[in-house]
């Protein structure tokens, strides 16, 4: 399969089953649309439609265009890699459109002890099977609420990994209002990434995250995250915010956050319910524009030496993630689990509290076979209606999360997010195209 597509005066053609991405001319364009049956007035002569065939198959011998897709799914690992623990079912933030419930998971508040933490990593080593390397998420609520036990987890998982030549990876989510001298410096010595959650510009972040008391969290939130960067290095982190239906315009917050300094952005759309904020169709044009005036200015800053990471403008063609893992799709309820404070196991954070998606508990040890093989089976193969997108290889089928809740079925992907994805990656790809050119230059 091809997609062709235009970004301003330039046009391209993205080859799915080679993964190679093709700059050319207008006339090739027009030829190759219409050759894929679209209804479009080719005016070319002769020698120009020859010219067009020869080039066309040339690249076909190189296996660079029309290539074969691979339709083998590849077998899943038991072996699990990674868990996100949920150190904290409680938040000193009131977002409106969080999806745990402002912290609670439609439970009670409450934190993960200690020896539920243990329980966790021991269940994580116990079943990681070959695997050497291995990841914990300390997520929440807001998990430095719990600090004292995500540092003592920490300690105990390093410890007990060495003893079986394995190593742990760490990552915290924070809303970044504990950070303070002994956080940020635990962080920078023990955590292989950290997500700070900024939305963006004053009015758009105080409108949504608000404290327990309903203020604005914006100042204290922007001085701590620069405080904490200030102070990173070169380890990862990256700033995330979230866009709503009431900033559309979203692509001035990613702006906004790269010109304090943030070089590492990501910015994703809400998935809500909440009539005021949720992104609906009759938005989606607003937000393919958005995504075009940041693709522009992320371009031009590019130019002038002030560019910045943008999660969804990171795109590789050549390398990984490798193909047999693009069709895996996501490893959610089989390579990686989430964990509350009572040490109930889920597929993932966004199914946390789901009793149809109970799957076990780290005291017991065991897996829930049924829900398992249902996350296990799922791959890029059994979603449905993803054998005719262009963007298969790359977004493997969505979110299960996302799917299950819009559609009630994990194969089943969500529309609105199918759309989003599709024109980020034409972004990506014309980023891709235009960094590769002016290297050239």
């Amino acid at each position: 399969m091809i997609h062709i597509f235009d970004y301003q005066d330039n046009h391209y053609i993205y080859d799915t089953g080679s993964g190679a991405l093709h700059m050319t001319d207008k006339e090739t364009a027009d030829y190759l649309r219409a050759k894929e049956g679209q209804d479009i007035r080719l005016d070319l002569s002769s020698d120009k439609i020859k010219e067009i065939e020869g080039d066309i198959a040339e690249l076909v011998k190189q296996q660079l265009l029309y290539k074969e897709e691979v339709t083998v799914y590849p077998p899943k690992s038991s072996e699990i890699k990674a868990l996100c623990l949920h150190i904290c079912h409680d938040c000193n933030l009131r977002c409106r459109y969080c999806f745990a419930d402002e912290g609670a998971y439609h439970s009670v508040r409450e934190k993960m002890s200690l020896e539920t933490a243990k329980a966790a990593i021991d269940f994580l080593l116990k079943n990681s099977g070959r695997r050497k390397v291995l990841e914990v998420d300390f997520f929440g609520g807001e998990p430095l609420m719990n600090f004292d036990v995500v540092k003592e987890t920490v300690y105990y998982a390093k410890a007990e990994a060495a003893k079986l030549g394995k190593k742990f990876l760490f990552t915290t989510t924070t809303n970044a209002l504990l950070l303070n001298e002994e956080t940020v410096k635990f962080m920078n010595e023990e955590m292989e990434n950290v997500v700070l959650s900024l939305d963006g510009r004053k009015e758009i972040h105080d409108a949504v995250r608000k404290t327990v008391n309903g203020k604005g969290s914006f100042d204290v939130v922007l001085e701590k995250i620069k405080q904490f960067v200030s102070l990173r290095g070169d380890k990862h982190f990256y700033v995330r915010g979230t866009f709503t239906a009431r900033n559309l315009d979203f692509d001035k917050d990613v702006l906004f956050l790269a010109d304090n300094g943030f070089d590492s952005i990501s910015m994703e759309p809400v998935v809500t319910d909440i009539p005021d904020l949720q992104i609906k169709e009759e938005d989606l044009p607003a937000v393919k524009e958005g995504y075009d005036r940041l693709c522009d200015a992320y371009l031009k800053r590019y130019a002038e030496g002030k560019g910045f990471n943008f999660f969804h403008f990171n795109i590789d063609l050549e390398g990984g993630p490798c193909l047999s893992k693009r069709v895996s799709a996501c490893g959610a309820g089989n390579e990686y689990f989430s964990v509350t404070p009572n040490g109930d196991i889920y597929p993932c954070h966004q199914f946390a509290g789901d009793k149809d998606f109970l799957m076990g508990n780290v005291f017991e040890g065991k897996l829930n076979g049924q829900i398992r093989e249902k996350f296990a089976s799922s791959c890029l193969f059994t979603r449905k209606g993803c054998e005719n997108c262009f963007a298969k290889f790359i977004c493997s089928g969505g979110c299960n999360a996302n799917n299950y809740h819009y559609n009630h079925d994990v194969n089943v992907p969500y529309e609105m997010t199918c759309e989003m994805m599709k024109k980020r990656i034409e972004c990506a790809m014309h980023i891709l195209a235009q960094k590769k050119l002016s290297e050239q230059a």
